[in-house]
């Protein structure tokens, strides 16, 4: 299970994703942490856009640091400028310092996972790929620890599963499935569950991405459908109506367009 050479960066646009405004604060906060010579990798939105090659901007950048770094790091935002966030709204300060401009540019500090499975540590700051933003070498947060954190985001009010469909449609054949299965352990029965439905979804590149061991390993079998569609539009239609999946932003660079069915 060995990961295969990553794909190259994929060209997106970071200028047209994340516009002037907000660079100039993220950009405050990134010189702030390196004069300090913190640690951190960058998540959220922006990790996303670039591992499932579909862009997508939230208006805040989460930046994970070890635990150890936290209190630097969120001197690093008030250095910047930034306040805490928790007078407007309060959050769970047990895993994320929220920090914003008063104008809603939003920059999140993040330690641990929200449901505290796993706190940062070496592999989250040293594992990920390396994009330039706006001339800035930046490391995200890898693909296989942004699976993980978002693995468990099953709210009533939100579920990530959407977008981990979308990094397995994109990077499944890539991912360091030996490390992922190790990172997480005795929760292989949620991941089952995820690629249960990413074989539904996307039946021929569900059985042609995912390693045949992985299957093996977590006890299931991807769909056996003959003449099995690559993506099956219906099934995405009912997972959600609008345009949520494959990697048809204009701000990613070209793709093999999504199969569609005959009118």
């Amino acid at each position: 299970m060995d990961p295969a050479s990553p794909p190259a960066s994929p060209a997106i646009d970071w200028c047209a994703l994340v516009p002037d405004d907000q660079w100039a604060i993220y950009h405050r906060v990134i010189e702030a942490a390196q004069k300090r010579g913190i640690r951190f990798v960058i998540g959220g939105g922006l990790a996303f856009s670039h591992y499932a090659n579909r862009c997508r901007n939230t208006k805040d950048m989460d930046l994970y640091v070890a635990p150890a770094e936290r209190e630097a790091m969120i001197e690093a935002t008030r250095a910047a400028g930034l306040r805490d966030y928790y007078d407007e709204k309060p959050y769970d300060r047990k895993w994320i310092y929220r920090s914003h401009n008063g104008e809603g540019i939003i920059v999140d500090i993040i330690w641990q996972m929200a449901n505290y499975r796993a706190q940062v540590d070496d592999d989250w700051l040293t594992r990920g790929d390396l994009v330039e933003i706006r001339g800035v070498s930046l490391r995200l947060l890898p693909a296989e620890e942004l699976m993980w954190a978002k693995l468990y985001i099953l709210q009533r009010d939100r579920c990530d599963w959407g977008d981990l469909l979308n990094i397995l449609y994109n990077r499944a054949a890539t991912l360091d499935w030996k490390h992922f299965l190790q990172r997480i352990g005795n929760d292989k029965p949620v991941l089952a569950a995820l690629l249960e439905v990413f074989s539904w979804a996307c039946p021929e590149k569900a059985h042609e991405l995912v390693p045949g061991e992985v299957w093996r390993t977590l006890g299931i079998t991807p769909a056996q459908i003959p003449h099995a569609p690559e993506v099956d539009r219906e099934h995405i239609r009912m997972l959600d109506s609008r345009d949520w999946f494959g990697p048809t932003s204009p701000l990613a660079p070209a793709s093999p367009p999504v199969p569609t069915p005959a009118s």
